[in-house]
């Protein structure tokens, strides 16, 4: 693994084997906002958890056993430090979107059914359907004409009413970066908690919760170079504290009867049935790999990427750019007259793979006034010659178009 700064004349591709096609040829691989490729120090981990490491966690007497548990919970450790936070306060959920769910069912049951939760307009479904499933009344914050979060226009629309405001961090169409500590300020102004859906950020910048001031911190893993079927929830101790659980099962409990049940303190008591184990020591090796590039280093390189593209795309006609210059690792746009679909599609002939469509975004596409974009989005192994080839790609489209 590489541990030298991105701007080093270093090729972290060859640490990625998803990014070689089956006779060795490079990939250019542009939908890391999807899910990213596994590094090999991953792929490693997890062939090891289940190999000759793999055993249940927190029932077994046994050696192998008591080992896999310090090694599940040292995930835990390890994708708390990560962003901040302490293995009390983290979660593990299946993702994101679990993670998201989970809040809004059980803090409802805190706060009362029927309260407000403020969203925004370029929210991902996963932050707007478990909010409509469980019962909350939705306002929805407008864009700036750059496609950020208007906070101004949040503090207007914020009321007591409010118990809760849930903002993507970045956003996963458009790479705008939230002002989080500014968001944190104006929910907690009316007494609402803050959670940030931060599947975007925390692959591409510096994440630290208590900075932040926010109250609840969700996360995937897969878009973290890590395993699919493991994320995260970060909250408040107190937070944690004061919520039911969200499932029933085996290892949430202290002690069952057929009269009552008392169950265990955060964060098991949110974890049913037997974990994903070998998922989060994958995300724990996942975290350890990018922290040892550096998080600024991978933010300033793909900046740098961002830029590279955004000035390629803007020199071409009949194309649209989506969100501000300083977006974080994402470029959407549209070519008048050709579909995404179709762009992904003679792309893909070019040995080039971006994201098209509405990306789980179908507000903010009737926001935008479009039914789909094309999105590139990079990671910390993109470099310069997969922008030249998705540059290329568009302009043989556009011809083929013309």
């Amino acid at each position: 693994m590489s541990t030298a700064a991105l701007d080093a004349p270093i090729d972290l591709k060859a640490d990625f084997p998803g990014l070689f096609n089956a006779d060795g040829t490079p990939w250019h691989y542009l939908d890391s906002a999807a899910t990213a490729q596994k590094p090999r120090a991953v792929i490693d981990a997890v062939a090891r958890a289940l190999g000759r490491d793999y055993a249940t966690v927190h029932r077994g007497v046994y050696t192998r056993s008591a080992e896999m548990t310090l090694g599940y919970e040292a995930a835990r450790r390890r994708v708390a430090t990560f962003i901040g936070g302490r293995e009390d306060e983290l979660v593990f959920t299946r993702g994101a979107t679990e993670a998201i769910n989970l809040v809004a069912q059980c803090w409802a049951a805190v706060v009362g059914r029927g309260g407000r939760v403020l969203l925004s307009e370029l929210e991902h479904h996963s932050n707007i359907v478990p909010w409509q499933l469980a019962g909350w009344q939705v306002d929805v914050c407008p864009l700036t004409h750059d496609g950020r979060i208007d906070l101004d226009a949040a503090e207007r629309m914020l009321t007591r009413e409010h118990s809760v405001v849930a903002f993507a961090h970045v956003s996963n169409v458009l790479g705008s970066v939230l002002d989080a500590r500014r968001a944190a300020d104006l929910a907690h102004g009316v007494g609402a908690v803050l959670l940030l859906d931060g599947c975007q950020a925390v692959p591409r910048m510096p994440v630290d919760v208590a900075a932040l001031g926010c109250d609840f911190y969700a996360f995937s893993g897969h878009k973290l170079y890590g395993p699919t079927g493991i994320g995260a929830l970060w909250g408040r101790a107190e937070h944690l504290a004061a919520m039911p659980p969200y499932q029933g099962g085996g290892a949430m409990i202290e002690k069952v009867t057929f009269e009552k049940t008392t169950f265990a303190p955060p964060p098991q008591r949110f974890e049913a049935g037997t974990p994903a184990i070998v998922e989060a020591i994958g995300l724990g090796a996942a975290c350890d790999y990018v922290a040892a590039i550096g998080l600024e280093a991978i933010q300033a390189h793909e900046a740098r990427l961002v830029a590279e593209t955004r000035a390629g795309l803007r020199g071409m006609n009949d194309l649209t750019l989506f969100g501000p210059d300083d977006s974080a690792g994402i470029v959407s746009f549209a070519i008048r007259g050709v579909h995404p679909h179709d762009l992904g599609t003679i792309l893909d002939e070019e040995n080039v793979a971006i994201r098209a469509g509405h990306h789980c975004a179908q507000p903010l596409m009737e926001r935008l006034g479009v039914p789909a974009t094309a999105r590139a989005s990079f990671g910390l192994y993109s470099d310069d010659r997969d922008v030249e080839a998705l540059l290329r790609g568009i302009e043989r489209t556009k011809r083929i178009f013309a």
